[in-house]
């Protein structure tokens, strides 16, 4: 699937090649320096694809994840990454938001390599520090999957709340028995040697998910998609020529290696080797299926303060105006 989608990407490309004589419509992209998206948007600029693609990518600086959803709501931005659950909320609510796949890249339960703890049961009675707050989403989805097996994390362990860098901090001075980070964050306690207890792909496989979902995805506006529905198809285009840059060349994470912030070569190894790994390689219509049977578990275990009113994923979710998806 993934060379598929590679070629009809060269494809469109090639075909927007020669269009390049017309102006370059203009996609504002709502961003965190620091965060992976800046890893892609280097390497666009880099290999000159917004050019290829006639776009012109215009970066809007973010503080936090919160302001980009703040900047799309004003029209400030066009693109923002974020995830699907909270697209179909917003949906619910009427604002009719569309997401399409970036990353199926979403963390995993640490522990240290000399740690007793050999499966997720083994968390019961112990310290671990969840990054986020009681509503994160890897969070309710771990607590679900163990409640299948009779274990009730929240009440039978001293849970930890606290913000990623702080907690990943926390359990490499040993303050924790375990943490459940983002991925980024785990990457970086793997470096340090730190053995994964179970990445959350495993905890989505268990409630009914039939493959690697990207929960994070590109988030605009669908009314401005229907309008610019070639512009989006380029822009995706994009992303998927720099995503195989990444994929195949170990010489581009040396030169995004500032950006990623990795104090050391095994830190941005284990970045580049994640990174990759989340890469979403699989058609849409799936991606679809596996989200709506875990929308159904966030509602059940997240209830009206994570997902609204609505029981059910918005059918409008999922952006499926690509060829070939």
């Amino acid at each position: 699937m993934g060379s598929v989608r590679t070629m009809l990407a060269a494809a469109v490309l090639a075909v927007m090649q020669i269009a390049t004589a017309c102006e370059a419509e203009t996609i504002r992209i709502a961003s965190q320096k620091t965060g992976t998206l800046a890893w892609e948007l280097a390497v666009i600029r880099a290999h000159g694809l917004d050019k290829k693609a006639n776009l012109s990518i215009d970066v809007v600086e973010l503080a936090s994840p919160e302001a980009g959803k703040i900047a799309l709501r004003a029209g400030n931005a066009d693109v923002m990454v974020s995830d699907w659950p909270w697209v179909s909320r917003e949906r619910s609510l009427g604002a009719k938001l569309q997401f399409y796949p970036y990353s199926s890249a979403i963390g995993a339960v640490m522990v240290p390599a000399a740690s007793p703890i050999k499966t997720l049961a083994d968390l019961k009675g112990r310290k671990l520090a969840v990054a986020g707050g009681a509503i994160d989403k890897s969070w309710l989805l771990l607590q679900a999957a163990l409640k299948q097996d009779g274990i009730d994390l929240k009440s039978q362990s001293t849970i930890v709340y606290g913000a990623p860098p702080l907690l990943a901090a926390k359990t490499q001075g040993g303050e924790m028995d375990a943490n459940l980070n983002y991925w980024n964050f785990c990457a970086a306690l793997e470096a340090k040697g730190f053995r994964r207890l179970a990445g959350m792909e495993d905890v989505l496989a268990k409630l009914g998910s039939k493959g690697r979902i990207a929960m994070i995805g590109y988030v605009f506006d669908e009314t401005w998609a229907d309008a610019n529905k070639d512009a989006v198809a380029r822009f995706i285009a994009m992303t998927r020529e720099a995503k195989q840059i990444l994929a195949t060349s170990d010489t581009e994470w040396d030169a995004i290696a500032p950006l990623t912030g990795a104090p050391d070569a095994a830190t941005l190894r284990a970045y580049r080797d994640r990174y990759r790994e989340g890469i979403p390689r699989r058609p849409i219509a799936d991606e679809e299926a596996d989200a709506r049977v875990l929308y159904r578990v966030l509602a059940q275990v997240g209830g009206r303060e994570l997902v609204g009113s609505a029981t059910e994923l918005d059918p409008g979710t999922f952006y499926q105006a690509i060829p070939g998806d």
